[in-house]
């Protein structure tokens, strides 16, 4: 048995590298919400991750030569969406960009210049060679609803929803977009008409890709769009605040058991190297806050997760001001140890079908009194995957129908390394982690070896 269960495995890692290898995802069609409702996928049923970074600044900021060094590292790292932003915050409307024109040929009409566009279509043109989804943000919310940024506030519902029916004319054809309206807003209230009326524009005339909203820190686009029929996924915002799993069980588990069921996943959580709670004083985000958010949130049951770093959202560089405390260059920083080591968990989602499992809440318990965070469990009768943030030992109720046997293997989220594969056999199991420690977390896959067809029934 056990040398089923790790032949299983080989092959599993073997497909994750030949899938990585394949370049360009777009013959497997659009992408679309699956059969089950929680997860993305191509139309072909290949299972698309959302794998995000936070690039908001990118049309403003960067020339096209820092646009393609960009792209290509990301692309080398495992992201399969850049999100980015048509109406920055950080840069006037009215004036020049990265690339020496202006957003806006007017700004009455909300119309924008020309030759801005082609450089939005190049964009697209260059992510689309490598591999890359733009989840494109028509605005960010200062133009709508001021507040802080830059501004000023440009719409109303009418500019609102031509604004849309121009953007999805023109990009209803583009196979690598994803539309986010939003922008770090909140949507009730006068802004309520005023995004719907977008994304309605949008839709209008562009059928063809998904569509989500971005909210403010600590709120999801359910609060105030759930129902519309727009909404393809919810995304939420966990921000740079909380520090626990607490957030994800405000916002993430909250999602899950709305009707009409959608996907949901985590649109910004806590920057690597920004600033807790925005205060130099309570120290900064570091990679095992972005592995904590990345792990418990997709074990939760998240059809995605967005990275961000602090200098590279605002592509900081000489000359610029800083913004929340950003310290070190934007091409200084596409290297950091956190973004670096998101490719493990795509090892993972390659290894098994999400698409068969649903987070397993109540299995997992402290043996040793570990208390700073939670674990999270996720699978179903022949896999469960298990996320320890740290501690000495943990207890994994399995139940009776586990006590025929099962082999264990641990991954080391940060280097992305297999331990060898052991047997085990019991309806309780107790985990003692490889490595212990208050911040050291660790990665445990558990695959039932009862019989041969079970332990391969979640892998692809």
């Amino acid at each position: 048995m056990i040398k089923r269960c790790s032949l299983i495995l080989l092959l599993s890692l073997t497909a994750f590298l030949n899938l990585s290898a394949e370049g360009l995802p777009f013959a497997h069609g659009r992408l679309r919400v699956d059969e089950g409702l929680r997860y993305l996928e191509y139309e072909d049923g290949t299972p698309f991750l959302y794998l995000g970074d936070t690039a908001w600044e990118l049309l403003a900021r960067l020339t096209r030569e820092e646009v393609s060094l960009y792209m290509e590292n990301r692309k080398a790292k495992g992201f399969t969406v850049i999100q980015t932003v048509i109406l920055p915050e950080l840069d006037s409307p009215d004036g020049k960009l990265a690339i020496g024109v202006s957003p806006l040929a007017d700004r009455d009409s909300v119309r924008l210049n020309p030759a801005y566009l082609e450089h939005i279509d190049w964009v697209l043109q260059e992510a689309m060679r490598n591999g890359l989804f733009v989840g494109l943000l028509p605005t960010w919310g200062d133009k709508v609803d001021k507040q802080w940024g830059q501004g000023p506030e440009l719409f109303d519902e009418a500019k609102a929803r031509r604004y849309g029916r121009m953007l999805g004319e023109r990009y209803a054809d583009v196979p690598n977009v994803i539309w986010i309206v939003g922008g770090d807003r909140g949507g009730g209230g006068r802004n309520k008409a005023i995004w719907n009326a977008m994304a309605e524009g949008i839709k209008e005339k562009d059928r063809n890709h998904l569509m989500t909203y971005h909210p403010q820190g600590e709120h999801s686009s359910s609060f105030w769009f759930h129902d519309e029929a727009w909404l393809d996924f919810n995304m939420f915002q966990s921000g740079h605040c909380q520090t626990s799993y607490s957030i994800y069980r405000r916002l993430l588990e909250t999602d899950r058991n709305r009707l009409p069921t959608k996907p949901v996943m985590d649109g910004e959580p806590r920057y690597e190297d920004i600033t807790v709670n925005f205060k130099k004083e309570d120290g900064r985000f570091i990679a095992y806050d972005v592995r904590k958010t990345l792990y418990q949130s997709m074990l939760s049951g998240a059809c995605g997760y967005t990275y961000g770093c602090n200098n590279v959202w605002q592509m900081y560089a000489p000359g610029r001001e800083p913004k929340c405390d950003a310290r070190f260059w934007w091409y200084d920083s596409l290297d950091m140890e956190g973004c670096c080591q998101l490719k493990h968990f795509y090892q993972l989602w390659n290894r098994l079908d999400f698409r068969q499992g649903a987070p397993l809440k109540g299995m997992l318990a402290s043996a040793d009194g570990y208390a700073n965070d939670e674990a999270a469990a996720f699978g179903n009768d022949s896999c469960v995957v298990c996320y320890f943030p740290g501690g000495d030992r943990w207890r994994v109720e399995l139940g009776d129908e586990w006590a025929g046997g099962y082999a264990l293997q641990w991954m080391n989220p940060r280097s992305g390394e297999w331990s060898l594969v052991v047997k085990g056999c019991g309806a309780t199991l107790q985990a003692d982690l490889p490595v212990p420690g208050n911040e050291s977390d660790w990665v445990l896959v558990i695959a039932g070896c009862r019989d041969g067809e079970k332990s391969a029934g979640t892998s692809r």
